[in-house]
């Protein structure tokens, strides 16, 4: 067992240290759909679509059965691409299955808009009914009627701009509005919005009026952002890229919760990003790239890891995103998300400053069962909790949850792991394990007994499933899809059973 810690040691250097090739993201259905739809060649890209081909489920969508509301945007867009690669193996077959699946699935938009519904969906599936109703004729597809007024508002809002700053959030959905290329201008990445897909529609767009600089750094963005998903396919791309803000502030977060922030054998990767999210934070705050648009959730975690290395953090980039009760993660957004709040708190008692009401914000949004869940940037209810655990509990050493601990408990699966979907996943198992590392300090020897059963049987599940270098594949993450930030999901599922085996005393 200390030999299997080393190893974990070892390639957790490894992956904080190779953190500045702009991030590592798993290959997104959506995203390689609609920049297949926005390219020229169907027959130059035959391995992407039987890529995306290959993606698609039995029951004629794509994404995950588990999480049905995230199912709508890539099965859309791989519907479209592929209705126009007829002759490519597999294609028909694929746009038939997909047709069914949509006229029988129900439609989540129907009502109302869901709390927790993808990036963009108010621009992106309206305008998958405008595209499907001219392609493909009366096929009686949802029509998402409770999205079309939020477009509509949308659209009102946009069309008195001219063109929007390099950066700006709706740029990241740039290509379920845009059509004019003189409306946006990549940033200097490349990207439009840090999405391939925005991207090669903003590419599509600007290449009828002939080659530019702009084109050509458009074209490389493009062409980085499909290797960061280490497919080895040229054509296939990630759901969003870069995101060098967010990558490493999350893994050094990640290690915090974990209790290796400080471990000597990480020391050195660890100097190394601070200091760079030192020389990064601007009074503006961060954003999940160097070049989008700061948000109160990246600056909330950096000033957090920042103030953890011992550098100075300013609250005041902070403060610039709290209206009323509660910290907005962009200005404009449709509905707050409780993780930011979360981190919110959590910098601002570590910083020791006042957080009463964002306290109360993060106690209000808990459900029934004394847990954190209907978050908008991630599906399983037990990255909320796992941070929330830590927010709640920072300054507060007598902090104690018998109803979230029990309910915590209650959840692990007969395997051993936890899951909010049908099985268990390493990630949501790393983060049962944060909340219960936090969580054990304040019980008495009976409590800590039985966390430490359940931590037993954890390690039993985790170590049956673990190989070294294994790239994570689940996609748990909310974009404009489900989405996997590989070595974000990597470094907890490394620190996860890293405590596990500490807690066991194997290490």
């Amino acid at each position: 067992m200390n030999a299997l810690s080393e190893q974990i040691l070892s390639e957790l250097r490894g992956l904080l240290s190779e953190m500045s090739d702009g991030g590592s993201v798993g290959p997104s259905v959506y995203d390689t759909a609609r920049a297949l739809r926005f390219h020229g060649n169907v027959t130059g890209r035959q391995d992407a679509y039987a890529w995306l081909i290959a993606q698609q489920h039995a029951d004629g969508g794509w994404g995950s059965a588990d999480f049905p509301l995230f199912r709508h945007a890539p099965t859309w867009a791989a519907l479209l691409a592929l209705q126009r690669a007829d002759p490519l193996p597999g294609a028909a077959d694929a746009v038939q299955a997909a047709t069914r699946f949509l006229q029988v699935q129900p439609d989540p938009y129907a009502h109302a808009v869901p709390e927790d519904a993808p990036i963009g969906a108010e621009l992106i599936l309206p305008q998958f009914c405008g595209e499907a109703a001219s392609l493909l004729g009366g096929v009686a597809f949802p029509r998402h009627p409770a999205l079309l007024p939020l477009r509509q508002a949308r659209l009102d809002k946009l069309g008195a701009v001219a063109m929007l700053p390099s950066g700006h959030p709706l740029l990241h959905s740039w290509e379920a509005w845009g059509t004019s290329p003189t409306t946006a201008c990549p940033d200097d990445e490349g990207s439009i919005g840090i999405s391939p897909a925005a991207t090669a529609a903003w590419l599509a767009y600007a290449l009828t009026r002939g080659s530019t600089p702009e084109v050509g750094r458009a074209d490389a963005y493009l062409q980085m952002a499909s290797r960061a998903t280490r497919s080895g396919i040229e054509g296939v791309f990630p759901n969003v890229w870069p995101i060098n803000v967010f990558e490493p502030c999350w893994s050094l977060y990640t290690l915090y919760l974990a209790g290796l922030f400080a471990h000597p054998a990480l020391a050195e990767p660890v100097r190394v990003i601070v200091a760079q999210l030192a020389v990064r934070l601007s009074v503006r705050g961060l954003g999940p790239a160097l070049h989008f648009a700061a948000d109160a959730d990246d600056t909330a975690v950096a000033l957090c890891v920042l103030h953890l290395a011992g550098r100075d953090a300013a609250v005041d980039t902070l403060r610039h995103f709290e209206i009323g009760e509660l910290f907005v993660t962009f200005p404009g957004e449709r509905n707050p998300s409780v993780s930011t709040n979360i981190h919110a708190l959590h910098a601002l008692r570590l910083l020791g400053k006042p957080a009463a009401r964002t306290s109360a914000y993060v106690e209000a949004n808990r459900n029934p069962r004394g847990l954190w869940d209907n978050e908008k940037w991630h599906v399983s209810w037990l990255y909320p909790t796992a941070h929330a655990v830590a927010a709640l509990a920072q300054g507060e050493p007598q902090w104690r949850d018998e109803r979230a601990l029990a309910a915590l408990l209650q959840a692990q699966r007969g395997d051993g792991g936890w899951g909010a979907g049908r099985a268990s996943t390493f990630e949501e198992t790393a983060y049962a394990l944060f909340a219960l590392r936090v969580m054990d300090e304040s019980e008495e020897t009976t409590g800590r007994r039985r966390i430490a059963q359940v931590v037993a049987r954890a390690l039993e599940w985790m170590l049956a499933r673990h190989a070294a270098h294994a790239l994570p594949k689940t996609p748990l993450w909310i974009g404009k899809e489900l989405y996997c930030p590989t070595r974000v999901v990597r470094v907890a599922e490394l620190a996860g059973l890293w405590l596990a085996l500490r807690w066991s005393g194997a290490s």
